[in-house]
C-alpha cells in the first residue's frame, strides 16, 4: 500500500481504534488503566517519528520566500489566535473544554500539512521548508496565547509538577529526532530510514487514541452535551480557515500553489504536541484530552472536503502548470 493512501484513509483507522478502545474500557474498566500507562511511552515515539520528517536543520530555507513566510505567519500566529479568542467566549463555562479547544487550535500542523498540501495541489517543497519554523514558534508562543486567553482557567492547573513531565516528552523527542536528522543526512543510503519512519505516524496515532477511549470512557459519557458545541467549533473553523487563507494569498500575491499550502496550514492543527500538555493536567480536566482527540476526527473529514474545496478556490493561473 502506498504510504499516501494510508494517510488519506487514516479517519476511519481512527474511527475503529476508539470504538475499539470505549468496547474495551466499558467492558475491562480495570484493564482500561493499566493500559493507559503504555500511553506516554507510545506518545513519545509518535512525536519522535512526526519530528524526524521536519527538516529541523533547514530552517534558513523557510525564509527565502518572503511573501508565502507572511501569509503563513500571519494567519497562523496572528489571525488564527485572534479567531480563537472571539470564539472562546461563545463556548459552555466548562474550563476543560475551552482549554482543550484553545490548545488545539493554536498550534499548526508540522506533518500531515504536508501531505494534504501534496494531495491538494500545493507547493510541497514550500510545506516541507516552512515547517521547523511553524514547529519552533509554536512552542515558543503557546504558553504566551494561553496565558492570554485562559489565565483564570489555568491558574487551578498550571504548576510546576506538571508542566515538566510535558517538557520531557516533548524536547527529548525534538532532540532525538534533530540528531537522527543530522546522522541521516551524513549519508544518502540513510534516507530510506526516515521513510520507513513516517509509516508508524498513523499506527502509533492509532494506538494513541485507543488508548486515551479506553482510559476516558467515562469522561465521554458524562460530557454528551459538549460534543455538539465542541464539533460545530471544530467545524466552523475549518470552514473559516480556508476563506482567511484566500484573502491572506490576495494580500500577499500568492501565487496557486503557495496560496493552497497556507490553506492546508491553517486548516490542519497540531494535536500530537499539546497531547502530553492535556495528558498531564491534573484529575477533572480529562476531557480536554477527549476534545483533542474529537478535533482530530474533525479535522481528518474537513481535510477530504478541502481536497476538493480548496483546489477551486486556488484555481491555477493562466499559464501555470
Amino acid at each position: 500500500m502506498d504510504r499516501l493512501i494510508l494517510e488519506r484513509r487514516q479517519a476511519w483507522l481512527y474511527l475503529a481504534a476508539i470504538g475499539l478502545g470505549l468496547g474495551l474500557g466499558s467492558a475491562w474498566p480495570g484493564a482500561a488503566a493499566g493500559v493507559s500507562k503504555a500511553l506516554w511511552p507510545v506518545l513519545g515515539a509518535l512525536l519522535y517519528v512526526t519530528f524526524v520528517q521536519v527538516p529541523l536543520w533547514h530552517l534558513p530555507d523557510a525564509l527565502r520566500d518572503r511573501r508565502f513566510i507572511g501569509a503563513l505567519l500571519t494567519g497562523n500566529f496572528v489571525l488564527v489566535p485572534i479567531l480563537v479568542a472571539l470564539v472562546l467566549p461563545w463556548l459552555p463555562a466548562d474550563p476543560a473544554l475551552r482549554l482543550g479547544v484553545a490548545l488545539v487550535l493554536l498550534v499548526p500542523c508540522t506533518d500531515w500539512f504536508i501531505t494534504f498540501t501534496q494531495l491538494g495541489g500545493g507547493s510541497t517543497a514550500r510545506a516541507i521548508a516552512v515547517t521547523p519554523l511553524n514547529l519552533l514558534l509554536q512552542l515558543a508562543l503557546l504558553p504566551l496565547y494561553l496565558w492570554l486567553l485562559l489565565e483564570h482557567e489555568l491558574e487551578r492547573v498550571l504548576a510546576l509538577s506538571n508542566l515538566w513531565p510535558v517538557v520531557l516528552l516533548v524536547g527529548l523527542p525534538l532532540a532525538l529526532a534533530a540528531a537522527t536528522e543530522r546522522w541521516i543526512e551524513a549519508l544518502p543510503a540513510r534516507r530510506r530510514l526516515r521513510e520507513a519512519l513516517a509509516w508508524w505516524t498513523v499506527p502509533l496515532l492509532g494506538v494513541v487514541v485507543l488508548v486515551i477511549a479506553a482510559g476516558n470512557v467515562q469522561t465521554v459519557s458524562e460530557a454528551g452535551r459538549l460534543w455538539l458545541p465542541a464539533v460545530a467549533t471544530f467545524a466552523g473553523y475549518l470552514l473559516i480557515a480556508a476563506p482567511i487563507a484566500l484573502a491572506l494569498s490576495r494580500v500577499f500575491g500568492l501565487g496557486a500553489d503557495a496560496g493552497r499550502t497556507v490553506a492546508f496550514s491553517l486548516g490542519t492543527r497540531n494535536s500530537f504536541v499539546v497531547l502530553p500538555f492535556a495528558l498531564a493536567l491534573p484529575e477533572g480536566w480529562a476531557l480536554a484530552v477527549v476534545v483533542i482527540v474529537l478535533q482530530t476526527l474533525v479535522e481528518l473529514v474537513g481535510m477530504v472536503i478541502y481536497l476538493r474545496w480548496v483546489p477551486r478556490l486556488f484555481p491555477p493561473t493562466p499559464g501555470s502548470q
